[in-house]
């Protein structure tokens, strides 16, 4: 706990112990937390209904398949303007708002028996929720409310999705399990209902909102006016950074890793586990593993970053993740889990979001001032790749029967990444590269 967590003293010639106050951005944050955490419910829930939905409805695990593909897309392709909408209308409303969207497409379904309200509710309205509270929200609120200890604040943030996975897959694997889908999709708009009074009451669009200076800062900071041109500048920058070459590479390696990590191993491991004969519940817990190792790895590879190359640490991670994947198919003959399988849950989790502190310090490196926008457009195509992987995963199932293919594919995907990683240049080592920045 440092000075500025404490409250002053009554006067300077007060006896009196000094009060500990904890700063009110860190309830700001912990708010933040919980949201993302409901938030993450939804998106623990499409790999323990591919199963049930396709023996209910008869539906193809294509069809089931091009739902979650919208929901990942529009995840990703909503982020880059979401922080636009909090600059225009304010953090409390846009997030209370995206929280309402996500529980009223998830609670829909229980009602639907066509394949387009699947896609409506799945894949429209729960991927523009989601992606409203995406990489965008956090960012803004550790922007707006600390001046110190913005690291460790994105760090805790970011791990919220990977916690929520943690909390929810269990549970909602077990709904599943004993009552069926119809609860588990209740669970999660029940969910979502239930942080919107958390968000409306304690979350603040600024600290000058209730007369106060950001974390760590010295000065009072006035709250800006709205900002009605930012969705313009995350376009611009778009058009500027798409010139170079740095950013097709960037962009493609992380559309690599969306496809390798939420669009296959997050969607189809469950199922593909359960077609060997592998519990659902069981699976489901291997996923949640996942999300623990999911934290360790994150930190430890922000450790790494301000220490080694990182071209060459991308290239390290995608090259090791292809290799595991290549493994896959034999660890899944067994339908109990056995030492090699939890060996290859672990190391997924420690690579599964390895690659994002490397790949924001190259955008930090190649694009300076435009780096925050240049990411979440490199983030929009990590859910692009997810999406195509979740689609063509389900076709796969269906054309073949059984994911084999999908796991050889993408470990020469995972290869191709790793190509890729090495060979962006430094700034300044390529003409090619100055343009976004003119």
């Amino acid at each position: 706990m440092t000075q500025t967590d404490l409250n002053e003293t009554t006067g300077p010639t007060s006896k009196a112990p000094r009060r500990r106050r904890i700063h009110r951005a860190w309830f700001v944050a912990a708010v933040t937390f919980v949201t993302i955490i409901g938030a993450a419910a939804f998106r623990s829930l499409p790999g323990l209904l591919i199963g049930p939905l396709h023996q209910e409805f008869h539906w193809s695990r294509g069809t089931i398949g091009l739902a979650v593909s919208i929901n990942l897309a529009l995840y990703g392709l909503t982020a880059p303007f979401a922080a636009a909408l909090m600059d225009r209308f304010g953090i409390r409303k846009v997030v209370a708002v995206a929280l309402v969207v996500i529980a009223l497409g998830s609670g829909l379904t229980v009602w639907m028996d066509s394949a387009w309200q699947l896609l409506l509710c799945w894949g429209l309205l729960v991927g523009l929720g989601s992606g409203s509270m995406a990489l965008a929200f956090a960012a803004t609120v550790t922007n707006r409310w600390f001046t110190t200890r913005k690291g460790l604040v994105t760090g805790i943030l970011t791990a919220a999705s990977a916690s929520g996975q943690l909390i929810f897959l269990p549970l909602l694997s077990w709904i599943v399990d004993r009552h069926d889908w119809r609860p588990a999709a209740v669970t999660v708009s029940l969910a979502a209902f239930a942080v919107v009074p958390f968000v409306w009451l304690l979350l603040r669009d600024h600290p000058a909102d209730v007369g106060l200076k950001p974390y760590g800062s010295e000065e009072f900071v006035e709250k800006p006016p709205p900002v009605t041109g930012a969705a313009r500048r995350a376009v611009t920058v778009l058009f500027k950074a798409a010139r170079t070459g740095p950013f097709w590479l960037l962009a493609g390696s992380f559309a690599i890793c969306g496809a390798s990590t939420n669009g296959l191993i997050q969607t189809h491991f469950v199922p593909a586990a359960h077609d060997h004969g592998m519990p659902v519940t069981a699976a489901a817990s291997l996923l949640a593993v996942i999300g623990v190792f999911d934290v360790i790895g994150t930190i430890a590879s922000g450790w790494f970053t301000d220490r080694f190359d990182a071209r060459r640490l991308l290239a390290v991670y995608y090259a090791l993740r292809g290799v595991s994947l290549l493994f896959l198919p034999l660890l899944l003959v067994s339908p109990s889990v056995q030492p090699p399988m939890i060996f290859f849950i672990v190391f997924y989790g420690l690579d599964w979001v390895a690659t994002v502190p490397p790949t924001l310090a190259l955008c930090r490196e190649q694009y300076g001032d435009d780096s925050a926008i240049v990411f979440g457009w490199v983030l929009a195509s990590h859910q692009v790749g997810a999406a195509v992987v979740a689609f063509a995963g389900g076709v796969a199932r269906d054309t073949f029967g059984s994911y084999d293919v999908v796991w050889y594919a993408s470990g020469a995907l995972c290869a191709a990444a790793a190509l890729m990683a090495l060979v962006i240049r430094r700034r300044g080592e390529g003409a090619e590269v100055r343009p976004a920045l003119t």
